[in-house]
C-alpha cells in the first residue's frame, strides 16, 4: 500500500501543475487506473517511479514522501517589462494571507482567519495548504521571484557597471514599493520560516547583494566607483531598498517611480560615483 501523505501529495503536485489523471498517466507511460491507484493509495509506490512521477511534476521525490507539495506560485511577467507591475496573480488563499500576515502578524494569524478572509472553509483551505508555515514559505517564494527577475532584467537593460547598478537598485526599490505588502512580510517574518526553508531564502536573499556586488566591484576596476568598501556600501543601500515598505505609502506625495529614481541616485552618491571626463 502507498503511505497516505504520498498518494495525497501526488494528487496535490499534480493539482497545482495543472495537470489531469490521464495527462499524468499519459507522461508516465502507465494506465489511469495505475495512477489512480497510486493517489488513492491502493498500490506501493517504487522509488524509481516516485522518482518519475516527482520528475514530471516539477517537485523533489523527498517532498512526495513527507507531503510537501504545495502551491509555490510564480508571477507572471507579462512583456518582461521590469518597470510594469500588474496585479500578482495569487489565489485567493495566498491573497488572504498576504493580508491578515500584514494586519496581525505570522505568529497572530490561525489558518481559520486566513480561510475566512478567503471566503473558503478551514477544510478548503488545508486542501491546498497544510499549514500556516507552508503559506509563508510560498509569499516569500513570490517575493523573492519578483525581486531576482525584475533585478536581472535590469541589469541587463544597460552593460556598463554604473548605470547597470542604478538600474538595479531602481528595480530593486520598485520592488519594494509597488509589493509593499508583499515586501514587508518577507521583511519582517524571516524568522518565522523553518528549516530548510529559512536557509534556502536567506541563500536567496545573499544572492541579491552578490549581484550588487559584482557589479559594483566593476564599477570600483573602472575608477567610477571610489567607495573604499563598496560591499559594506552596496548592503547598506540594499538594507535602504528592502526598508521602503516601514514608511512608503501609495497615498504619499512620492510614486513608486520617484521613490525608486531618487534611490538610483542616492545609491550612486553612496558609491562614489566619479563622471568620467571625455
Amino acid at each position: 500500500m502507498t503511505e497516505p501523505a504520498v498518494g495525497a501529495a501526488v494528487r496535490r503536485a499534480r493539482e497545482n501543475a495543472g495537470m489531469t489523471l490521464r495527462d499524468l498517466a499519459g507522461r508516465l507511460e502507465v494506465s489511469v487506473g495505475t495512477m489512480s491507484a497510486i493517489e488513492n493509495n491502493k498500490v506501493a509506490v517504487t522509488v524509481e517511479r516516485l522518482n518519475a512521477v516527482a520528475a514530471v511534476l516539477g517537485v523533489t521525490a523527498g517532498a512526495l514522501l513527507a507531503g510537501d507539495t504545495f502551491v509555490r506560485p510564480t508571477p507572471a511577467r507579462g512583456d518582461d517589462d521590469w518597470r510594469h507591475f500588474a496585479d500578482l496573480d495569487l489565489d485567493p488563499v495566498l491573497a488572504a494571507a498576504v493580508e491578515v500576515f500584514t494586519e496581525t502578524g505570522y505568529h497572530g494569524a490561525t489558518m481559520r482567519v486566513v480561510a475566512g478572509a478567503a471566503g473558503i472553509s478551514v477544510a478548503g483551505i488545508y486542501h491546498h495548504y497544510r499549514s500556516k508555515q507552508q503559506l509563508l514559505v510560498a509569499l516569500f517564494d513570490v517575493m523573492m521571484t519578483e525581486v531576482h527577475w525584475r533585478m536581472s532584467a535590469a541589469a541587463d537593460e544597460n552593460p556598463h557597471p554604473v548605470p547597470s547598478f542604478a538600474l538595479m537598485v531602481e528595480a530593486l526599490a520598485l520592488c519594494h514599493t509597488h509589493r509593499r505588502d508583499l515586501a514587508f512580510i518577507a521583511a519582517t517574518e524571516m524568522r518565522s520560516l523553518e528549516e530548510p526553508d529559512r536557509t534556502r531564502v536567506a541563500d536567496s536573499r545573499r544572492r541579491v547583494q552578490q549581484h550588487l556586488d559584482v557589479v559594483a566591484a566593476d564599477a570600483v576596476a573602472a575608477g567610477e566607483f571610489t567607495t573604499p568598501n563598496p560591499h559594506n556600501t552596496g548592503r547598506a543601500i540594499a538594507t535602504m531598498c528592502m526598508a521602503l515598505p516601514y514608511w512608503y505609502s501609495p497615498g504619499g506625495p512620492q510614486s513608486p517611480a520617484e521613490v525608486a529614481a531618487e534611490y538610483a541616485e542616492l545609491a550612486l552618491a553612496m558609491m562614489g560615483h566619479r563622471v568620467q571626463q571625455n
